[in-house]
């Protein structure tokens, strides 16, 4: 691991003087290049160095301890300070293992949202859209932003089917984790005995890809031209301008008509379709993964959920984690970040473990 890590520092000091040469400076295309593998280092060379400072100041310590005489009352502060160097250095490591774990390399992309009503009729529809809103929301806080690509909307208000783009650096690493399905528990305002009700809706996060990424044969894609259609929401345009595709060999078929430019239309659902052609390649790649992913994702069956959202306690539980908060109307306002950073935290600690394993 320290050659790993004096390795990246060396390679940053050569950045440094790289980005000051003229002649880089002058090439936009190789100083961005540089720049941003700079920027990528700074992270892991600002925390080896902190480390080194943490080892030296502790052997410093160590070497004033084994000095002949020293004043009881200053050897208990030399060894308070060595325990505190200690420990300051064993969690400089495991951060440094952690930074030097295989990044996903979807982690800084833009990204593609599916929310689908499950289990629970209209209710279920209802809960899409206060799902939806919660990642705009969510997106806005992050300074991210979001565009519809196709919606189906119910005549109370509820989403049946929408997906959305989230665009913004970083935004699948962030977002990544809400792939899965979300069950509410509530009193639906048609409810008139009070009675809780059980409703689901699944949710799926794509990283952003395009033509490079995936391989397209423009013959096995059908395209159809179609009149927007729906419950008559602000989103739908009433113009002969949706597009559907349907990819013949894997059956996948995208819809997008939120634009009222056919051609805007046409560009949103092929990058759709890039996305979930990637993703089958992803999944061909790591079936492994792919399988643990589908079954998080699952049917929107009511006994399988990621998360639950308790209207009558205030409260959201994220069974993955075992993660409580009674904070429901922040989460659903966008106050995401808690969970977040603790599904962050716990996956940070598993491939941490397994690194450690191998």
């Amino acid at each position: 691991m320290l050659e790993k890590l004096a390795a990246a520092e060396n390679r940053y000091e050569e950045l440094n003087m790289r980005l000051t040469e003229p002649d880089v400076i002058a090439d936009r295309e190789l100083y961005a290049k540089l720049l941003a593998e700079h920027s990528g280092l700074s992270e892991i060379v600002d925390a080896y160095r902190s480390y080194k400072k943490a080892v030296s100041e502790r052997e410093e310590v160590l070497s004033a301890l084994g000095e002949g005489t020293i004043d009881p009352a200053f050897k208990e502060l030399l060894k308070a300070e060595f325990d505190e160097k200690t420990e300051e250095a064993s969690e400089l490591e495991r951060r440094l293992k952690i930074l030097l774990t295989p990044k996903d390399p979807n982690d800084e992309k833009n990204v593609f949202m599916e929310i689908r009503a499950g289990a629970g009729g209209e209710e279920a529809a209802l809960f899409g859209a206060v799902l939806y809103r919660m990642y705009v929301h969510y997106a806005e806080k992050c300074g991210f932003g979001t565009e519809i690509v196709d919606i189906s909307e119910t005549e109370l208000g509820g989403i049946k089917e929408i997906v959305f783009s989230v665009s913004g650096r970083g935004a699948y690493s962030r977002l990544k984790y809400e792939s899965g399905v979300h069950r509410v528990q509530r009193v639906p305002s048609t409810e008139s005995s009070g009675r809780i009700h059980t409703s689901t809706a699944t949710v799926a996060v794509l990283p952003e890809a395009d033509e490079a990424s995936v391989t397209l044969d423009p013959d096995d894609v059908e395209i159809d031209i179609y009149r927007s259609s729906g419950a008559g929401g602000q989103h739908i345009n009433k113009t002969d301008s949706a597009i559907r595709l349907t990819h013949k060999p894997t059956g996948i078929v995208v819809t997008c008509q939120d634009q009222r430019s056919q051609l805007k239309n046409k560009e949103k659902a092929f990058k759709v379709l890039y996305s979930k052609l990637y993703e089958l390649e992803v999944e061909a790649r790591e079936e492994a993964v792919s399988s643990e992913r589908r079954s998080q994702v699952g049917t929107g069956d009511r006994s399988e959920r990621i998360r639950t959202y308790n209207y009558p306690q205030n409260r959201v539980t994220d069974h993955r984690i075992d993660l409580t908060l009674y904070k429901l109307d922040a989460v659903l306002s966008g106050d995401l970040d808690e969970i977040i950073d603790a599904l962050i935290t716990d996956d940070q600690a598993k491939k941490l473990a397994g690194a450690e394993e191998n």
